[in-house]
């Protein structure tokens, strides 16, 4: 293990799950739910450390235990080596959350899909329920 990945394991860990509006406090997540935001990736949540200007890394191979199937999570410098903080408005975890949760709605990958799927909804009427042959 070299001096970079001993240096980067000291780093605070965020996981995807932690700021989900979508899971419960059971499934994983640690912020109120009306201050969550709607499933994040690791990607969103590198890229509003990237606008906090915080030091970060993406490590797409691990997963949360308690939710296996989505992979990755983000490691952040909170704290430089002589104790000081990166971004003096940000000084826990917690903190460090509800800031990324309140970015990644607003995040430019995320607008683009909502007003992909607002401009195909407006299409025309669509037939929902079942169609077919009643069975008796």
């Amino acid at each position: 293990m070299d001096a970079q990945t001993a240096r980067i394991k000291k780093w605070v860990i965020l996981y995807p799950v932690y700021i989900n509006s979508k899971k419960t406090i059971a499934e994983g997540r640690r912020i109120s739910a009306s201050k969550a935001c709607e499933n994040p990736t690791c990607i969103e949540i590198a890229d509003c450390c990237q606008y906090l200007k915080i030091p970060h890394a993406i490590e797409i191979d691990k997963a949360y235990p308690r939710d296996f199937m989505q992979r990755g999570r983000v490691r952040v410098m909170l704290k430089r080596e002589d104790g000081t903080f990166v971004n003096p408005a940000i000084s826990s975890r917690k903190q460090l959350m509800l800031h990324v949760a309140e970015l990644v709605p607003r995040h430019p990958n995320r607008t683009k899909k909502q007003e992909l799927a607002s401009t195909s909804s407006n299409a025309g009427p669509s037939k929902s329920g079942k169609s077919g042959k009643k069975k008796r």
